[in-house]
C-alpha cells in the first residue's frame, strides 16, 4: 500500500513540474499584459467602443464592436454594467450584441495563456472569436433590429466604480496584478492538478480515440464537455494542451473554447439576467451551433 502511494506522488510530482515548467510563463505573461491592459488601455478601448456606436456604421460596425469585446479585460459581470451605460448613450444592441459576445469568450490575458496551446491555437481561438461575436451582432441586426424594442434588458445595471484607483500608476498596476493572481491562480493549479492526474491514469488513446480529427461526435462530445469542464481560462490550457498532444483534433478543441466560456455558470447566470429565458435559449443554441460549425470547418481545413 505506501509502495503504491509513493510510486503515485512520484509520478504526481514529475507530472506536476513538467506542466508548472510548460504552463506557467504564459500564465505568469497573461497576468502581466492582461493588468497592464486593464489599469492602462480599458478607458481608451471603452470609449472607442461607444464611438463606434454612435458613428452608426452599419453592418461593418460589428467588426471592430468584437474586436475591442476581445480587446476588453472585463469579466462577464463587468461588461454587463458597461454595456447598460452604452445602451444609455444610444449604442444598438447589434453592436452591443458583438461587444458582449466576443468579450465573454476571450481577453487580452486568455490570448496569452493561449500561447501554451501553440500558434495555431491562439490564431484559431482569436478568428472563432472574433467571427462569432459579429456573427452574434448579425443576427441580431438581422432579425431584431426592426422590432421597435431592446433585445437586452440592463434594468437594474449601472457601471460600477473602477477599483484601479490609486493615484500611484505602479502600485495601481501592482494592485490589478495581485487581484489577478488571487483570481485566477487557484483555478490555474487546480488544472496543473488535474492534467498532471489525466496524464498519470488516462490513456493516450482514449483522447484521440474520442476527439480525433474527422470525428463529428468527438466535435460534438467537445463543445458539450465544454460546459461542465469549463472552470476558467487559466484552469483549462493545461488540459487542453494534453489532450491535443493526445490526438484532439484542432476543431474539437476549438468548439471546447467556444462553448466552454460562453457556459460558464457565471457567464450564463449573467445572460439569463438581462436575456430572459426565451432569449437566453437562443443564446444557447446559437453558441452551440457556432461551436459545431466551427469545430467541423477547422477539422476540414487543418
Amino acid at each position: 500500500m505506501w509502495d503504491w502511494i509513493e510510486r503515485e506522488a512520484i509520478y504526481l510530482w514529475y507530472y506536476l513540474d513538467i506542466q508548472a515548467r510548460q504552463i506557467a510563463p504564459y500564465w505568469a505573461l497573461g497576468i502581466l499584459l492582461g493588468s497592464a491592459v486593464s489599469v492602462f488601455g480599458k478607458k481608451a478601448i471603452h470609449g472607442a467602443f461607444a464611438k463606434i456606436g454612435r458613428r452608426r456604421m452599419g453592418w461593418l460596425g460589428m467588426i471592430p464592436a468584437s474586436l475591442l469585446g476581445i480587446a476588453s479585460p472585463l469579466c462577464m459581470y463587468g461588461t454587463i454594467p458597461i454595456a447598460a451605460s452604452f445602451s444609455a448613450q444610444g449604442v444598438k444592441d447589434d453592436y452591443l450584441a458583438a461587444f458582449m459576445m466576443s468579450s465573454i469568450l476571450l481577453n487580452p490575458q486568455l490570448i496569452f495563456y493561449s500561447g501554451a496551446l501553440g500558434t495555431t491555437a491562439v490564431v484559431i481561438r482569436v478568428a472563432a472569436c472574433f467571427l462569432c461575436g459579429c456573427t452574434a451582432g448579425w443576427l441580431i441586426r438581422l432579425f431584431y433590429s426592426r422590432k421597435g424594442k431592446s433585445f437586452f434588458d440592463f434594468t437594474g445595471f449601472r457601471e460600477g466604480e473602477s477599483r484601479d484607483t490609486d493615484p500611484n500608476l505602479l502600485r495601481r498596476f501592482l494592485k490589478n496584478v495581485w487581484r489577478n493572481i488571487r483570481a485566477t491562480g487557484p483555478m490555474f493549479a487546480l488544472g496543473i492538478l488535474l492534467t498532471a492526474l489525466y496524464q498519470i491514469h488516462v490513456p493516450v488513446d482514449f483522447v484521440s480515440g474520442l476527439f480525433g480529427k474527422n470525428n463529428g461526435f468527438g466535435i460534438l462530445m467537445a463543445a458539450t464537455m465544454g460546459v461542465p469542464v469549463y472552470m476558467c481560462g487559466g484552469g483549462t490550457i493545461p488540459l487542453l494542451q494534453q489532450w491535443l498532444a493526445d490526438g484532439m483534433s484542432i476543431g474539437s478543441a476549438a468548439a471546447f473554447m467556444i462553448t466552454g466560456p460562453a457556459t460558464k455558470i457565471t457567464n450564463l447566470g449573467a445572460m439569463k439576467i438581462v436575456l430572459g429565458w426565451k432569449r437566453f435559449l437562443l443564446y444557447l443554441a446559437f453558441v452551440v451551433l457556432f461551436a459545431l460549425a466551427s469545430g467541423l470547418l477547422m477539422d476540414m481545413i487543418i
